[in-house]
């Protein structure tokens, strides 16, 4: 039970603003290798697709080691910036470049061209993590109060908004500019701009954070690998939250990677990646304050639940595709939108919770080490969605090409893509509302009235 807040500090605008810019980064960093690293790889550089589901995948294990190491650094981080900010610039120097290098399109392919993607990718995934987990673990620090984190996250789910739109139709758009798939040099155009709209946006809020209020431990937790890890696994609500997380991602980054091909292979247009795309982020732009207000009038757990039912109800609905054609996809997917909107608000506004729970009952600051652990799992297991489709695809009988030698594919590939991207992520997802029924994290109940009231 999250005790009453005493004297809660109000985040002020411009430190909301501040923050939230810096999911262009989060948002923009996972979106696109999401949508597009995959079907760059098998269909631009003629690697096999089990291999490039395998080098999607295998980077992001690297986060189960180095996002913990970077959160227990940045708990202990002590500088005027605070603990959390330095970590913030660090990224914002690293990230953009490292992203550029992992489309940059050298004259290889096959396994070379498979090696080359890993270790820039891997170099991605570690300057990501510079950023990503000391961002996440701010909100939990920012406000004491229960339904000002809902509040407060609500405006980094507008940024997610319009970031998620932007790489996933201007990423798309600028990716296929020179045909139907895209061109080496087409996809070289696009991570130089999306490098530069990441550096621009992790300037932003770093500059933007340097008011932000610091109501957590002042403690840092000092203590062993073993001591924190034992307390985390004490921590339930944290665990049940960090198994939701895994569930929900798994299935969203499975939809995602299958995107490209459903457009190409299902609908049959390649250019529809975009609008599909526009349809499952739009309402993350519209829908925001109705999800808060649902998660006052329901709790965050029921909400929680209404938003995992949207999204698998979406997703079940696309297999009729093939039947009802492209309008029935778009309207679909548009649903599953809804849902996806509120499963984000709420995912974040938990964490938040969690982290602020912790810090109050142990007086120990450990929120980087929480956030290290739930994004380094959450990341390698919504990678692990690429990998899942990118096997499907192989045992379908999937054949790789390359621009100026298209191919035919089976029809029992065509199916693989149709099933990956709707039924199975459909099952994960209802499995998902069984799992947010172990979530107890409630809000503090409301004071007695005094005598004198």
């Amino acid at each position: 039970m999250i005790a009453p807040a005493v004297d809660t500090p109000t985040v002020s605008r411009g430190v909301r603003l501040g923050y939230g810019v810096g999911s262009f980064c989060t948002a923009t960093a996972n979106a696109v290798p999401g949508l597009l690293l995959l079907f760059y790889m098998t269909n631009l550089l003629a690697v096999p697709a089990w291999l490039a589901g395998v080098v999607v995948t295998a980077p992001k294990v690297w986060d189960l080691v180095i996002n913990p190491l970077i959160g227990r650094w940045s708990d202990r981080t002590v500088s005027r910036w605070g603990p959390r900010r330095p970590w913030l610039l660090a990224g914002a120097c690293t990230l953009p470049v490292a992203f550029f290098l992992v489309f940059a399109g050298p004259p290889l392919t096959g396994a070379p061209a498979a090696a080359y993607v890993a270790v820039c990718f891997l170099a991605t995934a570690t300057a990501y993590a510079l950023f990503e987990v000391p961002y996440k673990a701010m909100p939990g620090e920012m406000t004491h109060d229960y339904h000002e984190r809902t509040s407060l996250l609500q405006w980094r789910m507008v940024f997610v908004g319009v970031a998620t739109a932007l790489s996933g139709v201007l990423a798309p758009a600028l990716a296929t500019s020179d045909g139907a798939e895209g061109t080496l040099a087409s996809y070289r155009t696009m991570a130089l701009v999306i490098a530069a709209i990441l550096l621009v946006a992790m300037l932003g809020s770093f500059l933007g954070t340097a008011r932000a209020p610091m109501t957590g431990a002042p403690e840092a937790d000092r203590g062993t690998w073993r001591e924190q890890l034992a307390a985390i696994r004490g921590n339930r609500p944290f665990l049940w939250l960090t198994v939701l997380a895994c569930t929900q991602m798994l299935a969203a980054s499975m939809m995602l990677a299958a995107a490209p091909y459903f457009a190409t292979y299902t609908i049959g247009d390649p250019k529809a990646t975009q609008t599909l795309f526009a349809a499952l982020v739009g309402p993350i732009l519209l829908t925001m304050p109705l999800w808060v207000r649902l998660a006052r009038r329901f709790d965050k757990r029921g909400a929680m639940v209404l938003a995992a039912s949207l999204f698998g109800t979406g997703t079940a609905a696309a297999m009729a595709t093939p039947v009802f054609g492209s309008l029935w996809a778009h309207a679909t997917i548009l649903v599953v939108g809804v849902g996806y909107a509120g499963l984000q608000l709420l995912l974040f506004s938990m964490l938040a919770d969690v982290i602020a729970v912790d810090a109050a009952e142990s007086g120990k600051r450990r929120a980087g080490v929480l956030t290290g652990l739930w994004t380094a799992i959450e990341n390698a297991v919504s990678s692990f969605g690429a990998l899942v489709f990118g096997v499907l695809l192989s045992l379908s009988g999937f054949v790789e090409s390359q621009p100026d030698t298209p191919v035919r594919q089976p029809d029992s590939a065509v199916t693989a893509v149709l099933v990956g991207q709707t039924a199975i992520p459909a099952l994960i997802i209802f499995a998902s509302v069984l799992v947010t029924l172990k979530y107890r994290l409630r809000p503090p109940a409301a004071p007695e009235p005094s005598a004198s009231a």
